[in-house]
């Protein structure tokens, strides 16, 4: 047994109090200490936090930023999600394997380098772009791998990678990022000048029951897809029995075509924490946790940089702004690379130390969520909108944005555009004119809400962006009319294939038959049965999967059969001899006929 090894582990799970709950901080801490949690590692783990080797195993092997395996000391991610491959990352990716040696899943000889690929990193504003260990590189070009590959030879340590800064906090010298921000319209909610500390000192001056009221006056809904009215979150959550209560912040925006939260964390992280604090106080919790996706990770100094300014000004902590009883504190839990955390059952899951994995509900969490306590997850954009309500008052908010969904909402646009970026637009806003405002009125199809919302074609451009409508979480993503649709559905059913925790039949096993039938009629192989299969099998796999992944990774394939229907019935055809077109027989006799060393004397042609 390595005596570093052992003292190491030792070291971080004493401070993590040895405490089993904090299993993702551990585990993430020896990956990236010694480039992977090994046999060894995970038994000491196991020993250290007294929990089976087997719950250690189970976490370092679902995340995909763990591995058992050793990783270089520098890993470059190189995001190959739909938009990424529209900006031409096939060309960079050749251009990190020449420059490396090494092809994608491989290390360097020496062991310094890893080359992997990941999907979307939030960075579709600025594609192609690629995660080095925590560094985000944007804007990637063959002559830039080049240049990036040299410069991590010379020190092996991407934080000394030389780019220019960003826009914004990007350039703060604790964040040092290339990104931009890329806000390209500001309303009057999230990116409007507001007066810190006011909606907070708003909300102390009235009772934790007036400040649902005033939520409920707003009828704010949820910012993270699903719409959920916030007033009635909270008021179920401080209304469950149980003395301690949580409020979590959703910070794993995993859906590929979004990245409005990068954005909110960047530049209104102050806010999203009086958001917090405000929801804490409604709901009677005394901890907030914001669980921060693992492609995030730069931010991460930063965020917890304002945190302690909050603390110091007494905005977080013991008796905040001198109201007595009333104590509140925010810890970040770090993400390791899971699509699934995005939902919330699972991303509870994963900030009590285990796998991603959707709980069963109910209960809810509102109910039974953090170590079984009543919780309240909420979206960073549904946070920011508390703190701007309780310092201008719900009647203001409400005034704002179309009947059933008011206010403004973050979008983020990306693809076939001329402006790409985040927009702070009134719910209510027509998809034509969104896209005359984004430079993309050839759009052929747009895709509202990420993968798991829809892909609407022109006949759908008079509809409205709103929960009764076009409902989406921020992502948009616009294709033009060069793009082959049926491909752009298989991409997304590949990374559902990819992303799913494989827990319920319907998920792991229809996502991989619809892959398998998308291909198929992709190859010239389909044959008309073959659409209604897919309509079948996605409406069962919607019906009886355990949680929202499964009930909306069909939406891909339904939807554009839906919207895009001639495009599936150009690339069918009857079979003319009735024998099945993927079959080939010559393929399934080659054993057979090289055991019998002779050819078939039937199947000859």
């Amino acid at each position: 047994m390595s005596e570093n090894l052992q003292a190491e582990i030792k070291r971080i799970c004493q401070n993590s109090g040895n405490d089993r709950t904090k299993m993702m901080d551990i585990v993430c801490q020896v990956q990236q200490i010694f480039g992977q949690v090994n046999s060894e590692a995970m038994d000491l783990i196991a020993k250290s936090v007294k929990c089976r080797r087997v719950e250690v195993e189970s976490v370092v092997s679902f995340y995909a930023f763990l591995s058992k395996k050793p990783k270089g000391k520098v890993v470059i991610r190189l995001c190959n999600d739909v938009i990424d491959k529209m900006a031409g990352v096939e060309t960079v990716a050749e251009a990190f394997k020449k420059e490396l040696g090494i092809d994608f899943g491989q290390t360097t000889p020496d062991g310094k380098i890893t080359l992997e690929y990941a999907p979307c990193i939030g960075m579709c504003d600025q594609a192609p772009a690629a995660l080095i260990n925590d560094e985000v590189i944007t804007y990637l070009s063959t002559d830039k791998v080049k240049e990036v590959v040299a410069d991590i030879k010379k020190h092996y340590d991407p934080s000394k990678l030389k780019h220019r800064l960003g826009d914004g906090n990007n350039a703060d010298e604790i964040v040092h990022s290339c990104v931009h921000n890329g806000i390209r319209k500001k309303g009057k909610v999230i990116f409007a000048d507001y007066k810190s500390e006011a909606g907070l000192k708003n909300a102390l001056a009235v009772s934790p029951v007036e400040v649902i009221n005033v939520i409920k006056t707003a009828r704010l809904r949820g910012r993270g897809g699903a719409g959920f009215p916030t007033g009635m979150k909270w008021q179920f959550t401080r209304g469950a029995a149980g003395d301690k209560k949580y409020i979590l912040c959703n910070g794993d925006e995993g859906e590929p075509g979004t990245f409005k939260d990068r954005v909110i964390l960047t530049e209104r992280a102050d806010m999203l924490f009086e958001g917090m604090t405000i929801a804490g106080y409604a709901i009677g919790a005394e901890v907030g946790i914001l669980y921060l996706r693992g492609e995030y990770a730069y931010l991460r100094k930063l965020l917890e940089k304002i945190l302690k300014e909050r603390r110091d000004k007494n905005l977080l902590g013991k008796n905040i702004l001198g109201k007595t009883g009333f104590n509140f504190e925010i810890t970040i839990q770090m993400g390791a690379g899971a699509y699934i955390c995005g939902e919330e059952t699972a991303l509870i899951s994963s900030c009590e130390g285990l796998r991603g994995d959707p709980k069963t509900r109910p209960p809810f969490p509102a109910q039974k969520g953090y170590l079984d306590n009543p919780t309240a997850v909420n979206n960073a954009e549904t946070l920011c909108c508390v703190t701007r309500i309780l310092e201008m008052g719900g009647a203001w908010f409400a005034e704002t944005g179309s009947k059933g969904s008011p206010g403004t909402k973050l979008l983020s646009i990306s693809g076939d555009c001329k402006l790409p970026g985040v927009y702070e637009l009134p719910f209510g806003i027509k998809m034509l004119d969104l896209l005359k405002e984004v430079g993309a009125e050839d759009a052929q199809a747009v895709l509202v809400g990420g993968p798991s919302g829809q892909i609407i074609g022109a006949n759908d451009y008079n509809r409205t962006i709103c929960y009764d409508d076009l409902a989406t979480g921020g992502a948009i993503v616009v294709f033009g009319p060069e793009r082959n649709m049926i491909e752009i559905a298989a991409e997304y059913m590949g990374f559902f294939v990819e992303e799913s925790c494989g827990y319920c039949t319907p998920c792991r096993v229809g996502n991989v038959l619809l892959k398998k039938y998308l291909d198929k009629i992709l190859a010239g192989a389909g044959e008309p049965e073959d659409l209604d299969i897919l309509k079948q099998l996605g409406e069962s796999i919607k019906l009886t999967s355990r949680c929202g992944l499964g009930q909306t990774s069909p939406n891909p394939v339904l939807t554009t059969l839906k919207n895009f229907r001639k495009d599936y019935e150009s690339k069918v055809k009857k079979a003319k001899d009735g024998m099945q077109p993927t079959f080939d027989i010559k393929k399934a006799l080659a054993d057979a006929e090289n055991i019998a060393h002779r050819k078939s004397v039937i199947f000859t042609q």
